[in-house]
């Protein structure tokens, strides 16, 4: 099987290609469940608790995806909204 990722003209995910961003997914699903919590975001209790689950529900989504690019525009997406989240805003 030929590998995936860099420039290798792929746009299949190898087993290698998931096994490298499963780290980079896992830190950013932390990191935007860790933000959801903060107090600066104009959220009740039951608000956050469905945007959590909203969350989950999208990182459970995007694990099926195969495609390369678009488990690149994923990750970039997930970057924003926690750029977006740090900042006290809602996405």
């Amino acid at each position: 099987m030929a590998k995936g990722g860099g420039g290798s003209g792929l746009i299949w995910a190898t087993a290698e290609d998931l096994a490298r961003n499963r780290p980079v997914v896992l830190s950013l699903y932390r990191q935007i469940l860790r933000a959801l919590n903060s107090p600066e975001l104009p959220l009740g209790h039951a608000a956050r608790l469905a945007k959590k689950a909203e969350c989950r529900a999208i990182f459970i989504f995007g694990a099926e995806e195969r495609s390369l690019h678009n488990i690149r525009d994923l990750l970039d997406a997930a970057r924003h909204t926690l750029g977006l989240l740090n900042r006290g805003r809602l996405p």
